[in-house]
């Protein structure tokens, strides 16, 4: 076994990476950017090492060649790369072991393999594993492409074929929208991979997304089973279960040997995954599936595979990688129950899931739930990568069991100082017919406007921030609380950008009366505890002017300074700005130009995704303010428009 191992990685699965190091007696070296000095998993490592000298990626963690030299001045033996950036790059593989330490994965050729996915579903055909009808071959041309979707029938999924994530894929369900879906995927493609190459597939219409976790040690494979992740929204995981809902026997041992077979026809070595689209229209059956793409890697859901089988993936990885042989059999593996994992991610829900920054005033997990996360309370969800804070997970003897857990531990879940998608994660585990086990990866967009939906806000939620705002939770006596006469005071909060006043009669030091819009709600202390009407009052945190009352997954409301209030009052509501900090891809305004409620006016690349920036009314453009290629900040001025009066 190894002495040390470096993790070529960040955040969540550095952390992950580094727990099971420890606890088996491996010690660890961390690297981190500019923008990383002070986070969880270069706190949690036993050395770390800056790598170069900016925080977006390219200057910092795909650095192959600064990665591997501090590796070999710290003394590590070998390197995991976690996942996302260098984990399936082979070069960087060839280059770990050309200077004699050990990549903690499958081999160089073993990631080639399954690069491409064209390649890839040419060699799981010849491997005998099915694969979804389309076209996989490498003429590029644009009508050639088209003629070929025609050929195939509408709908169609254009995929970059060295995608991943949902990034530069299209669903295009008339011809008459191949050729713009087209040029959108490749943009989007080339961005993310660097690589403009589509394929084209068949678009299954009831699909469900099911995968085979495997394990190879390079000659022989196991399978750990399946895991469903149908629950996507634009083509991105957010709920993952294991085993599938509706699984049958059969299906799950036809899928099972098709995934090792694909394992072995590779010589795989390590943890991956082999991804199907599986037709839910009729049942799950034994025919009904298709080789989509295998990830040569750990998966982001594994600790749901984890939990179901008693393995640790990560500690098998460092022992294969190490020189053993397969710890366990595929008949000494077995699935015990049933496990959930939710993508907890900073952002903005009802703007359209908007990636958000911010600093973590608070972080607190349920004891119940397992929950892998990269930040902590006072950490900043940084705009240069993903906005993940935190994998929640659950396991329970049966689906409704793990399920019903899954519901508490999202509502036990206290995350402040940035918007986040909690309350969305609370909506799915409650869907009815999530709970029957009719998920598809359909789902999420019909029934978006349920799932999505404000939050609803009572009396009691706002009396708890006003509460918080007046510091009348805990009464001292510099906050113009006196003990035996009445007071009388006003705030003024927010919630959403609506403002609204609240207002107390403080009697006392037991009993408060408060007035919101024309009601009243009686406070009183008993015990320990204040009872707001008849209900406990819930955890609230207060940081500067923004309070977070943890209930309905928390209610983030700010405190209104008047002076401010007058301030943006006066503002340029013709301004289109940037959401969060970001590269300016593309601006597409011209100064002159007639725009219509809508049209797309620039686009910002920021968390690994890209952000069309949109005309909020019909008008004329006065200025174009940014250019492409620039690096913005949060709120800064991308295009005017002309007032409506000129």
């Amino acid at each position: 076994m190894f002495d040390k191992i470096l993790i070529a990685n960040r955040g969540e699965i550095a952390c992950r990476v580094m727990e099971t190091a420890r606890a088996m007696g491996v010690r660890t070296v961390a690297v981190y950017s500019d923008a990383d000095r002070g986070s969880k998993h270069v706190a949690m490592a036993d050395e770390a090492y800056q790598i170069g000298h900016g925080p977006a990626p390219a200057d910092s963690y795909l650095l192959g060649d600064e990665i591997i030299a501090t590796a070999q001045k710290c003394g590590a033996q070998a390197i995991h790369p976690g996942y996302g950036f260098l984990s399936e790059n082979p070069e960087f593989v060839d280059a770990v072991e050309a200077a004699g330490l050990t990549f903690i994965g499958p081999s160089a050729d073993a990631i080639r393999a399954m690069g491409l996915k064209d390649a890839a579903k040419v060699l799981m055909e010849k491997a005998g594993v099915p694969v979804v009808p389309g076209y996989h071959g490498t003429n590029q041309d644009s009508e050639h492409l088209s003629g070929a979707a025609d050929g195939i029938g509408y709908p169609v999924l254009i995929k970059a074929v060295a995608g991943g994530g949902g990034k530069g894929m299209r669903l295009v369900e008339r011809a008459a929208d191949f050729m713009e879906a087209l040029e959108s995927a490749r943009s989007e493609a080339i961005t993310a991979f660097g690589n403009p190459d589509v394929l084209v597939e068949k678009y299954i219409q009831q699909p469900r997304h099911i995968e085979i976790q495997v394990f190879g040690d390079g000659t022989h494979a196991v399978h750990l089973f399946e895991r469903d992740c149908s629950l996507q929204r634009r083509h991105q995981k957010v709920i993952e279960e294991a085993p599938a809902p509706g699984m049958t026997q059969e299906m799950r041992a036809a899928m099972g040997q098709a995934g090792v077979r694909a394992a072995e026809a590779i010589g795989y070595k390590g943890a991956g995954t082999v991804e199907f689209i599986v037709d839910g229209s009729h049942g799950l059956r034994a025919d009904g599936f298709w080789f989509m793409e295998m990830n040569t890697r750990l998966q982001v859901e594994h600790p749901v595979t984890e939990a179901i089988t008693g393995v640790d993936l990560v500690e098998w990885q460092l022992r294969v990688a190490a020189g053993e042989r397969l710890p366990k059999r595929q008949d000494d593996l077995t699935i015990n129950g049933h496990a959930f994992e939710a993508r907890l991610y900073a952002e903005d829900v009802p703007k359209g899931f908007l990636p958000a920054t911010g600093t973590l005033t608070h972080l607190q997990f349920p004891a119940e739930c397992r929950a892998d996360s990269g930040v902590r309370a006072g950490d900043t969800i940084s705009p240069w990568y993903d906005p993940m804070i935190s994998k929640v997970i659950v396991h329970g003897p049966t689906r409704a069991v793990a399920l019903a857990r899954l519901s508490r531990a999202l509502e036990g879940t206290q995350v402040g100082g940035t918007v986040t998608n909690l309350a969305f994660l609370g909506a799915l585990a409650g869907h009815q017919g999530f709970a029957r086990g009719e998920v598809d990866t359909g789902l999420i967009a019909r029934d978006l406007d349920v799932l999505a939906a404000a939050p609803v806000v009572e009396p009691f939620h706002r009396v708890a921030a006003g509460m918080a705002a007046l510091n009348l939770i805990e009464p001292m006596s510099d906050s113009g609380f006196t003990l035996w006469s009445s007071l009388r005071r006003v705030v003024t909060l927010s919630l959403q950008g609506e403002e609204f006043e609240v207002e107390v009669e403080v009697d006392g030091k037991d009993l408060q009366l408060w007035h919101i819009a024309g009601e009243k709600v009686i406070v009183s202390r008993r015990g320990e505890s204040w009872i707001i009407g008849s209900r406990l009052m819930p955890d609230v945190t207060h940081s500067g002017g923004a309070i977070t009352v943890f209930d309905g997954y928390g209610l983030a409301f700010d405190v209104v300074d008047p002076l401010d209030r007058d301030a943006r009052a006066g503002g340029d509501t013709n301004v289109i700005e940037a959401p969060m900090p970001g590269l300016v891809k593309a601006v597409f305004a011209k100064a002159g130009q007639v725009v219509a409620e809508g049209d797309r006016l620039a686009v910002l690349e920021a968390m690994k995704m890209e952000h069309a920036l949109l005309a909020a009314r019909d008008g004329v453009v006065a200025e174009v303010l940014a250019t492409s290629g620039d690096q913005v900040e949060a709120g800064a001025a991308l295009v005017r428009l002309q007032d409506e009066g000129e």
